[in-house]
C-alpha cells in the first residue's frame, strides 16, 4: 500500500533525464518522482505520510497560484525538473518543467540576489550565442511585465502568487538536449534577481504552457505542436515518460479525444467537463452562466500534470460526495488537518463505486486506487475536492493514461495504458 501511495505524489518535483534524443523527429524523456530514492531531493528521514501531506499541501498552494493574475504558477507546487543545456559551449541547467507557465528562465551571473542551487550559475559572458532581446521585439511584448534598460534591451519581471519572483534580462540562446539535439535562438530569461520557494536542485523554470513564449510554442514547427506523457506507478519499478514531436503520438482503437478550448490566459490547457458518474448515476455539470448551459461550461476545467488532486466545481463536488456517502460503507471520520471533506477509517478498507469523468467526447474512468487514499495512518480520504473558482483535473487521476496534447488539431487524446511499459 505504501509503495503505491508514494507513486501518487506527482505534484512534486521530479527529475527528467533525456533518454532518447531524436526518434523519427521526436524526443522522449524520463520522469522520476521527487520522493523516490532516485530523486536528488529524496529525504529518507521523512515518513511516507509526511511526503503525502506535503504533496497535498503543494496541490492547494499551486491552485491558489494558478489563479494569480501576475503569476501563472507557484514553483512551490513543484512539477518536474528538466535537464537542458544552454549556450555555446552548452552548460547544463535543471529547470522546473511547468505546463502552467510560459517563460523559461534560469539563474544567471552576475546575480544581485539568487537562491542557493546545486549547479553553477549560468554565465552569459562565457557563451558565444547569447543575444539580448530588444524592447521593440515581439518576444519582449510576450514576456508579460517588462521594461527597457538604458541599452534598449528587454528586462522581464515574473511575480508568482506565493511572492516568489525572478527579474532579469530577456535573451535568445541555443538550447541543447542530451544526444546533441540543439535549437538555436530560443527566447529565455536570464535571471539576476530571484527569490522565493525554489528548490536548490533546480536552476529555474522551463515553460511548457500554451503561450507564445513557451518552449512548446517556440519549438512548435520542430515538434509539430505535439507533446505527451504517461504517468506510471512507482511500485512497477518503472519511470514515467514525456515525449515531444513524432514520438508524442497517442494512437490506438481505444483512444478518446476532447477539444482544447481557447481561453484567457492562453498559458493553461482548458477542457470541458460535462459531468461525473458515480457508479451508474451520472451527475451533470450545472453552469451558473446566464447563457446557454452548453456555452457556460466550455473550458470549465484545466488539465494539469503538476497538481496532484482534482478540484471540482463546488456544486458538482457536493453532489458527487452525497452520492458516495450513500454508496460507500465505512466508519466516517474527520481529516485531522481539515484538508479533505470525506474520510473513513481505513480498517477493513474502503471500496468506491467506479467514478468516470465525462469530458466532451471523452469518458475517463478513474483508477480505483486513486479515488480514496490513506492520507495518514488509519484514515482514508476522497481525493476529489471542491473549488469555488478554478477547477483542475489533477495528475493523480491521470495515472495509466497516455495523454497527448495536439496543439495543431486543438485536442487532447487519452489512451488507457500500462505506463510501466516502455513506449
Amino acid at each position: 500500500m505504501s509503495a503505491f501511495l508514494c507513486s501518487l505524489l506527482l505534484s512534486s518535483i521530479c527529475l527528467i533525464s533525456l533518454v532518447e534524443s531524436i526518434n523519427n523527429g521526436g524526443i522522449t524523456v524520463d520522469l522520476i518522482h521527487r520522493d523516490s530514492s532516485r530523486s536528488p531531493s529524496y529525504d529518507s528521514a521523512n515518513t511516507h505520510f509526511q511526503r503525502l501531506r506535503s504533496a497535498f499541501d503543494r496541490a492547494f498552494s499551486r491552485k491558489t497560484s494558478l489563479m494569480s493574475v501576475d503569476a501563472p504558477v507557484s514553483p512551490a507546487g513543484g512539477e518536474y525538473l528538466m535537464k537542458i543545456k544552454i549556450g555555446t559551449p552548452p552548460v547544463e541547467q535543471l529547470g522546473i518543467a511547468d505546463t502552467g507557465s510560459d517563460l523559461t528562465w534560469t539563474q544567471c551571473k552576475p546575480c544581485t540576489h539568487c537562491y542557493k542551487q546545486n549547479l553553477s550559475l549560468f554565465d552569459p559572458s562565457k557563451t558565444s550565442s547569447y543575444r539580448p532581446v530588444s524592447c521593440e521585439s515581439d518576444q519582449c511584448a510576450s514576456s508579460g511585465t517588462a521594461q527597457c534598460n538604458s541599452r534598449n534591451s528587454c528586462e522581464y519581471q515574473v511575480l508568482y502568487g506565493d511572492r516568489s519572483h525572478s527579474y532579469g534580462q530577456l535573451a535568445v540562446e541555443t538550447f541543447t538536449f542530451d544526444g546533441g539535439v540543439s535549437f538555436p535562438k530560443v527566447t529565455f530569461g536570464c535571471g539576476h534577481k530571484n527569490a522565493g520557494t525554489f528548490s536548490q536542485t533546480g536552476s529555474g523554470i522551463v515553460g511548457l504552457g500554451g503561450g507564445s513564449i513557451s518552449i512548446i510554442s517556440q519549438l512548435r514547427s520542430s515538434i509539430g505542436g505535439k507533446f505527451s506523457y504517461c504517468l506510471a506507478l512507482l511500485n512497477s519499478n518503472a519511470t514515467s515518460k514525456i515525449s515531444f514531436g513524432r514520438s508524442a503520438a497517442v494512437a490506438g482503437p481505444k483512444v478518446v479525444s476532447t477539444p482544447l478550448v481557447k481561453k484567457s490566459p492562453d498559458t493553461y490547457y482548458y477542457l470541458t467537463l460535462e459531468g461525473v458518474s458515480v457508479g451508474r448515476k451520472r451527475l451533470d455539470y450545472r453552469s451558473s452562466s446566464t447563457k446557454a448551459s452548453s456555452a457556460g461550461r466550455e473550458g470549465n476545467i484545466i488539465i494539469d500534470s503538476g497538481t496532484t488532486l482534482t478540484f471540482l466545481p463546488s456544486d458538482l463536488y457536493n453532489r458527487v460526495e452525497a452520492t458516495l456517502k450513500k454508496a460507500v460503507k465505512g466508519n466516517r471520520v474527520s481529516d485531522p488537518q481539515g484538508m479533505f471533506k470525506l474520510c473513513y477509517r481505513s480498517k477493513g478498507g474502503v471500496r468506491s463505486p467506479p467514478i468516470t469523468a465525462h469530458f466532451k467526447g471523452a469518458d475517463l474512468v478513474l483508477t480505483q486506487e486513486s479515488i480514496f487514499v490513506e492520507v495518514e495512518e488509519g484514515i482514508i480520504c476522497l481525493t476529489l475536492v471542491p473549488s469555488q473558482d478554478l477547477a483542475i483535473f489533477g495528475n493523480l487521476h491521470q495515472m495509466n493514461y497516455h495523454i497527448g496534447y495536439d496543439l495543431v488539431k486543438r485536442q487532447v487524446n487519452f489512451l488507457p495504458t500500462d505506463c510501466s511499459k516502455s513506449q
